[in-house]
């Protein structure tokens, strides 16, 4: 496999496989690295390292939908967050993930939690007994930070639920003295905005959309050395960088998912490189606003 210089050597293993395999790895998830992503995972290490005290500083990662937000916490977690076992044999959680509860309000997010640490409790359960077992579980597992996903659902609801919600997540905060991080659109900012309190306790990182430049052809240079493809695409070129960069609007996910299915077309093809025809005839269908647009 040493002839496959373009592909970086923890995936040339996978060029030893049939063509089905290597369109079905397309699939797997891959991290990719870039400045932006290593500064929020830079500081995500420094909260969960935090001393604890009165108040802790919170943080709160924004984007568009589909650009990485997900994939960045999952790789936090992979890293730093990871379960284990103590010296004395008890469980050990340091960063627990959540996902926003359907209702937004205290007891949505109490049964969020509680799913997460798979503990047994009725939905009908009464606010203070959920509220208890919620500080009981992460006192016992050494929860040290408590993540969002999908925050800007959280605070969606009317105003009121708004600061019901908020004032648990300051609660939280406050009671088990870790870090709250949240994920998600820029509509969390502006609910958080709604009363200053919150908004101190929460500085905010943001992942932005890619606008077409150097930073953004050497993302695709890093990306390319994941596809499993026989011959070099230089996705970076200017040529190649442009469509792909107007086609995704600059979203990463949308990137990702065109690259797959253009990587796709060159194994199926034989041509086994992406090329300008193959990205601006691929009928990838991407979704923009609600509504499913086919490209092409």
């Amino acid at each position: 496999m040493s002839h496959f210089q373009h592909v970086h050597e923890s995936y040339r293993h996978v060029m030893a496989l049939g063509e089905r395999e290597r369109v079905d790895f397309l699939e797997t998830q891959r991290w990719i690295g870039y400045p932006v992503a290593a500064r929020i995972l830079e500081r995500l290490e420094r909260l969960l390292r935090q001393p604890k005290r009165t108040r802790m500083q919170s943080l709160l990662v924004v984007g568009e939908s589909n650009n990485g937000k997900t994939t960045l916490i999952e790789r936090f977690l992979e890293t730093a967050g990871q379960p284990s076992v103590d010296d004395n044999n008890d469980p050990v959680k340091p960063v627990l993930l959540v996902e926003s509860p359907p209702s937004a309000d205290e007891k949505g997010l109490y049964l969020s939690i509680l799913d997460r640490f798979h503990a047994p409790h009725r939905a009908s359960d009464p606010v203070s007994k959920l509220r208890y077992q919620v500080l009981h579980l992460c006192r016992a597992c050494h929860v040290r930070m408590l993540v969002v996903d999908e925050f800007h659902s959280l605070v969606s609801g009317t105003g009121s639920k708004q600061r019901e919600v908020m004032n648990v997540i300051k609660f939280l905060c406050n009671e088990l003295a870790v870090p709250i991080v949240g994920a998600g659109t820029r509509e969390a900012v502006r609910a958080l905005h709604h009363d200053p309190q919150h908004a101190s306790r929460f500085d905010v990182m943001e992942l932005p959309l890619w606008t077409l430049d150097k930073d953004f052809q050497r993302m695709l240079a890093s990306i390319e050395k994941t596809l499993p493809l026989k011959n070099p695409s230089k996705l970076s070129q200017p040529a190649l960088a442009r469509p792909l960069h107007y086609i995704s609007q600059g979203n990463l996910g949308n990137l990702l998912r065109l690259l797959n299915e253009c990587s796709t077309e060159a194994i199926e093809s034989g041509t086994e490189a992406i090329d300008q025809k193959i990205i601006e005839n691929n009928k990838w269908v991407r979704p923009t606003a609600g509504i499913r647009e086919r490209i092409g």
